[in-house]
């Protein structure tokens, strides 16, 4: 603990305005400062430091506070870890404990593999620059349009295409090789130490100060595996390191917002269109300390990762880990077989920035997902859908966000709101609980009718046929109602057409026209004109009510499906049907 003397004196040696004028340039407006505010994003200055108290506060996202507390939030740190900072720049000593043999060891057994992994960074550095064997990997960014300024900030390497190379560079450095062992980019073999990323474009994984932590190596052809991380070790924890993320804490701050990717191409294809606020995964799920440490930095997170099997399953598992973390998380979708790296190289950024806006919250994706993969049409596949949505929904802790979701839900589905609570306290659904459930039931009745007063009455049949068969049948009624029209005369009544029934060969059309043969008693002696008239109306329903069910289909389908393009055309059949009815 630093004790409050000396947090005092820092304090009363710091200048607010210089330390602020660190990050981000002030001009003066009075007795104030102004500038634009690095916590959110803004054209017109809000954010003001007042020297004389030493404070400043931004009138634009509402922050504010001390020096110590501008330095947590802009660089991340504890208050601690601020007080040192600023303690160092004023010249202020701070006593440390003395520290125990065991954390003097593991503090210089920390400092010498960073001073590895720097070595090993400027040794793949050199070969991608200046060798002749880094020419193939030249080449290689060429073709992926990567540019030196690009290849600068990464700090991009080449490991050259032989088993010792590292191992020699750091031996000439006076590197003991048992620490290099211990970072895992060394590796004894039979013939002895070889280079763990042989052949292979390098990434160096940094930590938010900037410190090379591990690498990350990518093949330039097809082989498998494609990439090679560091393996765990003192410096690297890939549970709790997100890759970039030290190139992206000024943008993720000015925007309060983070985007997820999950690969190294997909991060530097962003970082290269000009979007700053990303991050990615270094090989591995995103756990809940990636989502805790991202919590530290934003306000919400956008993720962006395949649109295969297991893209969609990391966006779900990264849903639920941000639900915990109470923080807003969305999912962008780009166009069928895209990633970032395609996208971007045929897209421009603002066309990007269009699609970040028309994300969507990735628990509606979720929902909708799920509905897209299990169509709600029986009692029995509805309660597997709630079950599988129930344990994420019981993750949402806002209260109005849990409503709003219920209600949708419920709507998608088709049923009460009690049939979804019951279903969460561990109760059954049963018919009742489904909203209109016998409506969705196929029926016949109207069809049923239409074809007894064709064969019935030649002048409904007259009728009927003005009207068209094609917008008052479908299916196997369609059929039948075709073969009819072909085969009946004026003068012909149901009393003598059984002679057709030798005529008709499909055994379900012969089925139908005996069934409304034997059951047509009904329509003896009535008004045809007003049946005809009532049979209309209701198939004009009954065809909105479809339009709807299929609009309903529609809404959790993505629109580049097969299906989703079949129910688009199946909807559009029927508001031509509709519209000639």
């Amino acid at each position: 603990m630093i004790p409050d003397e000396k947090v005092r004196e820092v304090a009363d040696r710091t200048s607010i305005v210089e330390v602020v004028s660190d990050y981000l340039p002030l001009r003066r407006a009075g007795s104030n400062y102004l500038g634009l505010c690095p916590f959110h994003s803004e054209k017109t200055p809000s954010f003001t430091v007042n020297p004389a108290k030493e404070i400043f506060h931004c009138f634009g996202c509402g922050v504010g506070g001390n020096a110590f507390s501008f330095v947590m939030r802009i660089e991340g740190l504890s208050f601690p870890e601020s007080v040192k900072l600023l303690a160092r720049k004023t010249g202020v000593e701070i006593e440390e404990r003395q520290l125990t043999p065991a954390e003097r060891k593991s503090q210089d057994e920390y400092a010498r593999l960073l001073r590895i992994n720097e070595l090993a960074a400027s040794y793949y550095r050199s070969v991608l620059l200046n060798s002749t064997e880094g020419e193939a990997a030249r080449e290689y960014l060429v073709a992926r349009s990567v540019g030196d300024d690009v290849s600068e900030a990464y700090g991009l390497g080449f490991a050259p295409d032989r088993w010792d190379g590292l191992a020699k560079h750091l031996k000439n450095n006076s590197v003991e090789i048992d620490d290099a062992l211990k970072l895992g980019i060394l590796r004894k073999s039979e013939n002895g130490l070889r280079d763990l990323f042989r052949n292979r474009l390098i990434f160096p994984i940094k930590d938010t100060r900037g410190q090379v932590i591990a690498f990350a190596g990518r093949v330039l052809d097809a082989a498998l595996p494609k990439y090679i991380n560091s393996p765990e070790s003192p410096l690297y924890h890939k549970s709790s390191v997100l890759f970039g993320l030290e190139m992206a804490l000024q943008s993720i701050r000015t925007s309060n917002s983070a985007i997820i990717v999950e690969g190294y191409f997909d991060h530097l294809a962003l970082y290269r269109a000009g979007v700053h606020n990303v991050v990615a995964t270094c090989g591995t799920a995103l756990t809940s300390t990636h989502s805790s440490l991202l919590k530290r930095h934003a306000e919400k997170v956008y993720t962006l990762f395949d649109s295969d099997s297991a893209g969609k399953k990391a966006t779900i598992r990264s849903m639920e880990l941000f639900l915990e973390q109470r923080l807003p998380v969305y999912v962008i979708s780009l166009p069928a077989k895209d990633d970032p790296d395609s996208f971007l190289a045929t897209h421009s950024r603002d066309e990007f920035i269009g699609l970040l806006d028309k994300s969507r919250p990735a628990f509606e994706y979720f929902v909708r997902s799920v509905l897209a993969e299990t169509t709600p049409d029986s009692v029995d596949s509805k309660v597997r859908i709630i079950d599988e949505i129930v344990p994420r929904f019981r993750k949402i802790s806002d209260s109005i966000e849990r409503d709003l979701y219920e209600k949708e839900i419920c709507r998608l589905l088709g049923i009460t709101v009690h049939a979804f609570r019951k279903r969460m306290s561990g109760g059954k659904i049963v018919p009742r609980d489904i909203q209109n459930f016998n409506n969705h039931a196929p029926t016949d009745s109207i069809q049923d009718t239409l074809l007894a007063l064709l064969l019935n009455y030649h002048e409904a049949r007259a009728e009927i046929m003005r009207s068209s068969l094609e917008t008052l049948f479908n299916d196997d009624y369609l059929e039948l109602a075709n073969f009819l029209v072909a085969n009946l005369s004026d003068s012909d009544s149901s009393g003598n057409l059984s002679h057709l029934t030798e005529q008709i060969t499909k055994p379900e059309l012969k089925a139908l026209f005996s069934r409304i043969m034997v059951s047509d008693a009904y329509l003896a002696d009535i008004d045809w004109r007003s049946v005809l008239s009532e049979c209309t109306k209701s198939h004009e329903k009954k065809a909105l009510a479809s339009i709807k069910e299929i609009a309903g289909r529609l809404a959790v389908l993505e629109p580049d499906s097969i299906e989703y393009k079949q129910l688009l055309e199946q909807a559009d059949a029927l508001r031509t049907r509709k519209s000639k009815l």
